[in-house]
C-alpha cells in the first residue's frame, strides 16, 4: 500500500508522461517523413468519390441538431436503467413503481416530441400531415 502521494500517483504520471511522448514522437515522424506535396486535388475535399458540387459552408437545419440533442438526453436516460436493474431485487416492488414513473414518463417525453414532429427533420413545412 502506498504511503505517500508521490508513491500513489507515480504510475499516473509516468503513464501520462509515456502517452505524451508517444503522441509527439508519432506526430513529429509522420511530419518528417510524410510526403508533403499540395495541390489543388489534394486540397479539395472528400466526397466519397464523387465529385463536389457547391460550397463546403452550407448550413444545417435547427432539426439536424435537435434530433442529435433528443438521441444524447434519450441515451443518457436509458443508461439510468442499467443501475436499476443490478439492484433490482433489493428494491422489491417499491423499485419496480417507481422505475414504472420513471419509464412512464420518459415515453410520454418520447411521445410528444414524436407528435410535435421534432424527430422528422429531413421534412420541410410544419408538420406534413393533411
Amino acid at each position: 500500500m502506498p504511503k505517500s502521494y508521490t508513491e500513489l500517483y507515480f504510475p499516473v504520471l509516468l503513464q501520462a508522461l509515456i502517452a505524451m511522448g508517444l503522441a509527439a514522437g508519432l506526430l513529429t515522424v509522420s511530419y518528417l517523413l510524410g510526403k508533403k506535396v499540395r495541390n489543388r486535388i489534394k486540397d479539395m475535399p472528400y466526397e466519397s468519390g464523387i465529385v463536389p458540387t457547391g460550397d463546403a459552408r452550407h448550413r444545417f437545419s435547427v432539426k439536424f441538431y435537435l434530433v442529435g440533442m433528443l438521441f444524447i438526453l434519450f441515451d443518457i436516460e436509458a443508461i439510468f436503467l442499467y443501475p436499476w436493474v443490478v439492484v433490482y431485487r433489493d428494491l422489491k416492488m417499491f423499485g419496480f413503481y417507481e422505475m414504472l414513473v420513471f419509464v412512464i414518463l420518459i415515453l410520454s417525453g418520447f411521445f410528444y416530441i414524436w407528435k410535435k414532429g421534432a424527430l422528422d427533420w429531413a421534412e420541410t413545412g410544419h408538420s406534413g400531415r393533411k
